[in-house]
């Protein structure tokens, strides 16, 4: 799905107000990731993007973000041949969580964490790390690598 909106340059800064109308314009879709940002760029390669879908996936299942309001979906039914209780898809995505970040180690998954599964940009991930500009493309290919491994991406 796609929510476009019109943006204004300024300075190098970007304007959400439709009133300053000073630099150029551009639109930008609210909706893409960071990572699919990047990946449209020619900054991150499938096997690079795949092993960040993964680990967001995981994430989200494993509801490790915040929440917002209390879950309204109807309790579990015992049966046979039904899926997986989400209680327990929520243990095992979160395990498999765990073990992804702590392939990709330390230093790297703090990168990896916002700009995947916080869908902060890159700039703002490198500001709330106090890194230099344009370091946290590096460091995230990097850790992106060393998640694509632990999945076996080849």
């Amino acid at each position: 799905m796609r929510e476009l909106v019109e943006r204004s340059f300024a300075d190098g800064r970007v304007q959400a107000d439709a009133a300053v109308r000073v630099g150029r314009r551009v639109t930008v879709n609210l909706r893409e990731s960071p990572l699919t940002w990047l990946k449209s760029r020619g900054h991150v390669d499938a096997r690079q993007y795949e092993a960040g879908e993964r680990l967001r996936a995981d994430f989200e299942t494993a509801s490790l973000g915040p929440i917002v309001t209390m879950r309204w979906d109807a309790s579990p039914r015992g049966g046979r041949g039904e899926a997986l209780d989400p209680t327990l898809a929520q243990i095992a995505a979160k395990r498999r969580f765990d073990a992804a970040t702590a392939a990709v180690g330390p230093g790297l998954g703090d990168v990896l964490w916002r700009v995947v599964c916080a869908n902060e940009g890159l700039a703002a991930a490198e500001k709330g790390l106090g890194w230099p500009a344009r370091a946290g493309k590096l460091v995230l290919g990097l850790a992106l690598d060393r998640l694509a491994d632990h999945y076996g991406l080849g």
